[in-house]
């Protein structure tokens, strides 16, 4: 048996009790070990209501805010290798007419860097939705809106701010750019995960995207993004690969590097991976989390928010459990 077997097989225990007890209708988990060897397994349910769908290996997911390292994070990196931004510039190089009402705005002094790191003062979460239906206009809310600062916390508005700069350099809408190999801005629903029945929409969504920001926006730099094991996987293995900025690795405050999140005690990759780990979730129930050390990688993709958020998946525990088991032997 080889060790990517042997992984698989062990750290899939806790994802088939959780869809047993019915915590969750079902998930694919994926891993990568040394060498580019790969395997993944699935159980229970792409969609329960309105009618029952069983989950495959090809399911496609809302990957939710692996967006904002698969895409978002990539994107602004080759735009910063390429010499077209400074991370260490304002959004206003880019975005001058942020906050273009009040010249001295703190919002006007935010750097791309501290965007990607997190480490701003906007506020964790926002249902920008909720202020009008035209995604220009929401667009024009974000940059002009008075935000109230606090201490850093993760904020999507950070990445959908990233996002309305990346329109700017490229002169197109999220949606109309290259999401990646493997990747797309929708799904069709038949080959869909389903996520939540979203009363605003009063309808299961399924194949488009679960975040209601995203959606109203039509494209955010925050969500979005479509995939399924196996583009997450090869994504990852472009990383282990060393195709990508060694910034992701870097650290720019606390937690938290460039886009990514790294690891640490009682973080969701668990507490056997090494400290050379990195990695990310989403909030429709999704995963990836990288060990460049031990030159492997796991994707935990799953439907938690299906059909809704307002249950005890119990998913951060499954993250965790699924992480000590994939490194319980080296």
């Amino acid at each position: 048996m080889t060790s990517v077997q042997a992984m698989i097989d062990r750290a899939f225990a806790p994802l088939q009790a959780a869809v047993e007890a019915k915590r969750i209708p079902g998930g694919i988990l994926g891993v990568i070990d040394a060498g580019g060897a790969r395997a993944t397994r699935v159980i229970g349910s792409a969609q329960l209501v309105p009618s029952p769908r069983p989950m495959t290996d090809g399911t496609w997911f809302d990957l939710a805010s692996l967006t904002k390292v698969i895409f978002t994070t990539q994107r602004i990196l080759a735009h910063a290798e390429a010499g077209r931004i400074d991370l260490d510039a304002p959004l206003i190089s880019v975005i001058p007419d942020f906050r273009q009402y009040d010249p001295n705005a703190w919002e006007r002094k935010i750097t791309f860097r501290q965007c990607l790191g997190h480490d701003t003062p906007f506020p964790g979460v926002v249902p920008i939705y909720t202020y009008g239906g035209d995604p220009d206009r929401l667009r024009a809310f974000v940059l002009q809106h008075e935000w109230p600062s606090g201490p850093p916390v993760y904020s999507d508005i950070n990445f959908i701010l990233l996002g309305i700069a990346l329109e700017r350099l490229e002169g197109k809408s999220i949606r109309q750019m290259d999401p990646g190999p493997g990747f797309a801005w929708s799904a069709e629903p038949a080959q869909a995960a389903a996520t939540e029945f979203d009363p605003w929409r009063n309808r299961v969504v399924v194949g488009e995207v679960h975040d209601e920001n995203c959606y109203a926006l039509q494209g955010s730099g925050h969500a979005g993004l479509f995939g399924n094991a196996a583009s997450v996987l090869d994504f990852a293995q472009t990383l282990l690969n060393g195709q990508a900025s060694p910034l992701i690795r870097t650290t720019i405050a606390g937690r938290r590097t460039h886009g990514w999140e790294r690891a640490y005690d009682g973080w969701s990759g668990g507490e056997t991976c090494s400290p050379e780990t990195i990695g990310h979730t989403g909030f429709t129930g999704t995963g990836l989390w990288i060990d460049f050390a031990k030159g492997r990688a796991w994707t935990l993709l799953t439907n938690r928010v299906h059909p809704t958020r307002h249950f005890d998946s119990g998913i951060v525990a499954l993250r965790r459990a699924t992480g000590d088991l994939i490194n319980a032997e080296q």
